[in-house]
């Protein structure tokens, strides 16, 4: 009988097929003209088009023709981007939020307004599934009511309290700090002040300045909307975040968000271009490679700080690989080779490639990791001063700050990273932390996602928290019954026996002899 049993039980695991996906369609929106978030998602994207489903992305580049692939390029955005990083060095916290919500406005604006948007919009095209980029342009998540879709998020630089609230996931404020300052989740009292200070200057900033504007804007391009923006905003199905706990640290997540932080990693380097490995390895002292991202351009870095990091790279042994905007850098030492754009990744790969210096994007701070490279940091906005520090307090990285670079100060931290066994050790360490998964980021991306597809937005995944109000969410309510009763009880059976030791004192005889005493 035992054996029948095993042999059915084999029989049964062999007959069993894994759940399958129906070709879908599904439209991603990467607004920004910075790359960083569309190369989040590229590798996901094209997986998904290599499993058969129809995948139309809107983005800011140009970009090669690939299978089950459709793109809409609306390149207008990159007329104001200089502009626009221009306007996030506002000293105040009020000033920034401003510009930040004026921002992600002028871009929504301007995808909405792109001619080929307008044809997708008019076209009468139904989609399975509208991913959009959680960086609260609210217009542009209305692509799934209007294409009649299940409506999917992404962040690139993880969670944060909007991305949070939209999916009903509670996050403690003692130890999540918010997205754009350089705390991490260990904290002193003042820290914490300050991050419960900046948590709730922004929700007011977002409830009272950024919301209205948008839902005026939602108005504007929806007239005809199936849904009101306060239901759009309430219809996320599942989110896709830039992180990893060992990136960061342990928190808490509903089922529905889904940490793939390295997605964009490919986990076989490619070969490198023969100019790029023969300068890599033919430094008998190692390299540097140095990258400020695809938003910041060292190009546009004021001269003053150009030249204190080419004085500062003349004097090293190792070698440099700058990625410099231009095709000529005045003033470059010979150790220092130059390119437009380089195989980030698969330079990091190198064993020879010994630090990274870099900008602190959460990319870039991923890649490192994986890879396990000690960092130096030269943060310059929102999440990067957060990845910096992290890295500082995880023993793999130093960071500096990039508006005033001294000499003195950067030789000291390339050398101590260069130097210093300990900073190695570390980034192998988390580099170990962070490999050791049971699957691929990608993987379980895609998992995910079909999964969603399947279940017709899989529903049973909403958090009650998003139903409940503050009041309920926090039983406030049933607290103050629990608390409050008992307390009023306490408070009437006072005043009653007061009232009853005063009745007995003026019925006393004595009482008007001990008035006169």
């Amino acid at each position: 009988m035992k054996l029948l049993a095993v042999i059915a039980l084999v029989c049964c695991a062999l007959s069993a097929k894994p759940l399958e996906t129906e070709s879908a369609k599904i439209l991603a929106t990467f607004p920004f003209p910075g790359r960083s978030q569309y190369i989040f998602l590229e590798t996901y994207l094209k997986a998904l088009a290599d499993k058969g489903h129809q995948v139309t992305v809107i983005n800011a580049f140009k970009n090669k023709a690939y299978p089950n692939m459709r793109f809409i390029e609306a390149m207008k955005g990159h007329e104001f981007s200089d502009t626009m990083l221009a306007l996030l060095n506002e000293p105040f916290l009020w000033q920034q939020l401003n510009a930040i919500s004026y921002i992600v406005s002028k871009y929504t604006e301007i995808t909405l307004e792109d001619e080929g948007v307008k044809q997708l919009l008019n076209s009468g095209e139904t989609f399975d599934l509208v991913l959009a980029e959680m960086f609260q342009m609210e217009p542009l998540y209305a692509f799934a009511q209007h294409f009649n879709a299940t409506l999917a998020g992404f962040s690139s630089f993880g969670t944060d309290n909007h991305v949070d609230g939209v999916m009903g996931n509670i996050s403690p404020m003692s130890y999540n700090a918010i997205a754009s300052s350089p705390r991490t989740n260990l904290m002193t009292f003042i820290e914490r002040l300050s991050n419960v200070y900046e948590t709730v200057v922004e929700k007011v900033h977002r409830n009272w300045v950024h919301l209205p504007a948008m839902e005026k804007m939602f108005n504007k391009y929806y007239p005809n909307a199936k849904k009101t923006m306060t239901e759009v905003l309430d219809s996320f199905s599942f989110m896709l975040l830039g992180q990893h706990f060992s990136l960061s640290h342990p928190r808490p997540y509903l089922p529905n968000m889904i940490e793939v932080g390295g997605v964009h990693i490919f986990h076989k380097p490619k070969p490198l271009p023969e100019d790029i490995k023969q300068f890599i390895e033919g430094s008998p002292d190692g390299v540097i490679y140095f990258s400020m991202g695809s938003n910041v351009k060292s190009k546009d870095l004021p001269q003053k700080t150009r030249d204190t990091l080419l004085k500062t790279f003349a004097k090293l042994k190792q070698r440099i690989l700058w990625k410099f905007e231009d095709d000529e850098m005045p003033g470059k030492p010979p150790n220092v080779l130059i390119k437009k754009w380089f195989p980030q990744p698969d330079i990091l790969a190198h064993p020879n490639v010994k630090m990274f210096i870099t900008h602190g994007g959460l990319l870039s701070s991923t890649e490192s990791v994986y890879f396990g490279k000690p960092v130096l940091g030269l943060p310059c906005f929102y999440d990067q001063y957060m990845n910096v520090k992290r890295a500082q307090r995880k023993g793999f990285g130093l960071g500096l700050d990039l508006n005033n670079l001294k000499q003195e100060d950067l030789e000291k931290a390339i050398q101590t990273l260069l130097t210093d066994p300990s900073y190695a050790q570390a980034a192998a360490t988390i580099s170990e932390l962070y490999r050791d998964q049971p699957q691929t980021a990608l993987d379980r991306a895609i998992w995910w996602t079909e999964y969603v597809l399947r279940h017709k937005g899989a529903p049973h995944l909403r958090a009650t928290s998003r139903d409940l109000t503050f009041i309920q969410l926090y039983s406030l309510d049933t607290l103050a019954v629990l608390f409050g009763v008992p307390l009023l009880v306490v408070l009437v059976l006072l005043k009653l026996s007061c009232k009853f030791l005063r009745g007995k004192s003026q019925k006393c005889p004595h009482a008007d002899k001990l008035k006169k005493q």
